[in-house]
């Protein structure tokens, strides 16, 4: 006789509670997901098929669909097959969906055509948690990672890969004519010239298609062609080494750490700054927040457009220049009087304003002393121009950029801040999607992916910060 816990028969009658009701608890979060989703006015957002036509078979009420979404998202389930199966067999979700089973094809089908709506309900809960009073002094973090698209690095190609693989396909053509032309010699027959007739021309089909992509890749802007995802390419990860992919931007409050904005880009961090904060005020209701980034979005022109809208930017500056390397005095030893007007160089000598110049769409002023720098000893540590002296450029709005940096010295915490806030979010929705890339491919799906990746988390984090019940309280209080 054994002392472990036993099972009850598998033959065994059991009377099983009356009611679906009782097997979901009052503390479970999918109670949190069916008030949230009824609450919703799912046609002002974007829906298809909210109201159903009266001829025709009826289909899935689009409430239905987002919620069997939201919780195959909070619970790492984003396949649409995977989906299908837990409806048949897991108690919460019969009781979420009310024992509903829809098939894979219509979960897909559902994901692909409503993602405005998808994006619109990620929106709403901000709005949800705005009205609780969640962002009240508003400093959000801002960053990008790349997540992996639906598309391999072999069906990617700039104009030097498809240079490369057309020399290697012609390489492999001039081989096998040379084949050809030996067994033309030879009296005796050669059972392998067949076969180098097919492979010369499969290599010659080959060549024609690889000549139409290069013809491709070189009308491309970025003078990139993605075949699989046209709209993925191939950028530096965090390893620098290079993937196929998407930038995702987020905006996360340092407060509650929730995402407040999000958006799915192609490109670098560089120049996203501005575009990301005004997301992020509109998603908070308040133009006078506080934005954090790392070097990577550091340009000028951009935090400019970032001030101007009211925000305050954080931002430090990277040291790009190439003067250490070259021997050559670094612009940062040059200091700018802001009582005269004039740059102190590390000869001591005054550098006056001389004139106005526009250079890479900025006005530009040009500080420079030919008399000082014509005779100064230190010449050979300033510049490498025999005739020219060291100028000394400023932009016309480089005071503002100079009190950010003032402000940026005064808060020194800032980088650890802006690190623990945004980059925890991503780690955590990767994790969720496992090893893996997004499941569908373009801008507008795998923006609708990112959605109901943002929307979980965002759900995730507030039943964290007030419970389930707490949260489902709120819930039913803001919808009255």
């Amino acid at each position: 006789m054994t002392h472990h816990i036993k099972g009850q028969g598998r033959h065994q009658v059991a009377l099983l509670p009356e009611a679906l009701d009782d097997f979901v608890t009052e503390d479970n979060p999918v109670r949190v997901v069916d008030i949230f989703v009824d609450g919703l006015q799912l046609d002002s957002l974007g829906f298809e098929r909210v109201s159903a036509k009266q001829t025709g078979r009826p289909g899935y009420h689009p409430a239905t669909m987002l919620k069997l979404y939201i919780y195959g998202y909070l619970n790492r389930i984003q396949s649409s097959r995977r989906l299908e199966k837990e409806t048949h067999r897991n108690v919460e979700l019969m009781w979420l969906l009310e024992r509903l089973t829809p098939d894979f094809k219509t979960i897909a089908d559902f994901r692909k055509s409503n993602g405005k709506g998808i994006k619109n309900a990620c929106r709403a809960f901000i709005d949800l948690c705005r009205h609780m009073q969640m962002f009240t002094d508003v400093i959000v973090a801002i960053d990008g990672s790349k997540f992996k698209a639906v598309n391999s690095k072999a069906n990617n190609f700039t104009p030097q890969k498809a240079k490369d693989h057309i020399a290697r396909v012609e390489l492999s053509i001039s081989n096998y004519l040379n084949k050809l032309d030996e067994a033309d010699k030879c009296s005796e027959p050669d059972t392998s010239a067949e076969l180098t007739v097919t492979k010369l021309a499969w290599l010659k089909k080959r060549l024609g298609e690889l000549q139409e992509i290069q013809q491709t890749v070189e009308q491309q802007p970025d003078k990139q062609l993605s075949l699989t995802d046209p709209d993925s390419r191939l950028m530096k990860t965090n390893n620098m080494n290079r993937q196929v992919c998407y930038n995702v931007q987020t905006a996360v409050d340092t407060k509650n750490h929730l995402i407040v904005a999000h958006e799915v880009t192609n490109t670098t961090d560089r120049g996203q700054l501005s575009y990301v904060t005004t997301l992020a005020q509109e998603a908070v209701g308040r133009e006078d927040i506080t934005v954090l980034a790392d070097k990577g979005y550091y340009s000028r022109s951009d935090i400019k457009a970032v001030l101007d809208t009211g925000a305050v930017a954080l931002v430090p500056k990277g040291d790009t220049s190439g003067a250490d390397r070259k021997g050559l005095f670094n612009r940062s030893l040059f200091r700018y009087d802001r009582e005269n007007d004039v740059y102190i160089c590390p000869a001591g000598s005054e550098l006056q304003n001389r004139f106005t110049a526009f250079e890479d769409g900025l006005e530009q002023q040009m500080y420079f002393n030919n008399i000082a720098c014509r005779d100064c000893s230190q010449r050979l540590k300033c510049t490498t121009s025999k005739r020219d002296p060291r100028r000394i450029r400023r932009w016309v709005h480089e005071a503002e950029i100079e009190d950010m940096q003032a402000r940026l010295d005064a808060l020194p915490q800032t980088a650890v801040i802006r690190k623990q806030t945004v980059e925890h979010p991503f780690g955590t929705i990767k994790m969720w999607m496992g090893a893996t890339h997004f499941l569908m491919r373009r801008f507008k799906n795998v923006s609708t992916e990112i959605s109901l990746h943002v929307l979980a988390y965002n759900l995730k984090r507030m039943i964290s910060i007030w419970g389930t019940e707490g949260l489902a309280s709120k819930l039913r209080e803001h919808y009255g």
